[in-house]
């Protein structure tokens, strides 16, 4: 093949990957970047925190609640 054809495809290659590299990098910059993802981030952990405890509650004393009912009657 043409030797321009090769050049092309290197210089094509190489303005990819640069571009590729500066998109990962202000995309991990924003990440960095925005404390109120932050914060987001943070209570959606400290909600799932919640969750797990309310569903231990809820499974754990389910059949011991069953219990109590039936002594009452």
């Amino acid at each position: 093949m043409n030797t321009l054809f090769y050049v092309v495809c290197i210089v094509a290659i190489v303005f990819t990957a640069d571009t590729i590299q500066k998109y990962l990098k202000v995309k991990d910059r924003k990440k960095e970047e925005d404390p109120e993802l932050e914060e987001t981030l943070a209570q959606i952990e400290r909600l799932e925190e919640r969750i797990r405890v309310l569903e231990r509650i809820v499974t754990e004393n389910k059949f011991d609640l069953g219990r109590e009912i039936d002594k009452l009657k």
